[in-house]
């Protein structure tokens, strides 16, 4: 696909467009957040090819009026997965964790991707990190547009 084409027309099952899409990139939410429960296989050949077992985080809501909930995660290391996926696309596109995520001690790793969002590993604060559902944790961005402000 060329590259003359808006980003968002690229992403799909955005939460709230006017917000998250910038002159620069999208930024991308959370739907869900996982514990790794077993351990995944990763060989030479890819024969034994095995995925880790993820075990999903349940979210908690401060009072019954709430629409959406909390994680209320510990210190650790967690699997995040986006609301967001890209459609008709071969582009190579930068994921990177938005300055918010990073400024209270959370983080993910940039990534390059192409077709997919993949789960991404995120790494929590010893203190432990609250996040809400929707909460904007990445941004996406041209790869060529790469350290712009998030």
């Amino acid at each position: 696909m060329s590259t003359d084409h808006s980003l968002s027309e690229v992403v799909d099952n955005l939460v709230y467009e006017p917000v998250q899409v910038h002159d620069y990139g999208i930024d991308l939410t959370v739907s869900a957040i996982y514990e790794v429960d077993g351990p995944g296989r990763l060989d030479f050949g890819g024969d034994e090819l095995e995925d880790a077992e993820l075990d999903p985080i349940e979210t908690e809501r401060r009072s019954a009026d709430d629409e959406y909930g909390w994680w209320n995660l510990e210190g650790g290391r967690y699997v995040l997965q986006h609301n967001e996926f890209l459609v008709g696309t071969d582009e190579r596109l930068l994921v990177q964790p938005r300055n918010e995520l990073l400024a209270r001690g959370g983080s993910h790793p940039s990534v390059i991707v192409t077709s997919h969002l993949p789960l991404l590993p995120l790494s929590v604060p010893e203190g432990g990190l609250k996040l809400k559902e929707n909460a904007r944790v990445s941004t996406l961005l041209r790869s060529d547009t790469a350290g712009r402000p998030s």
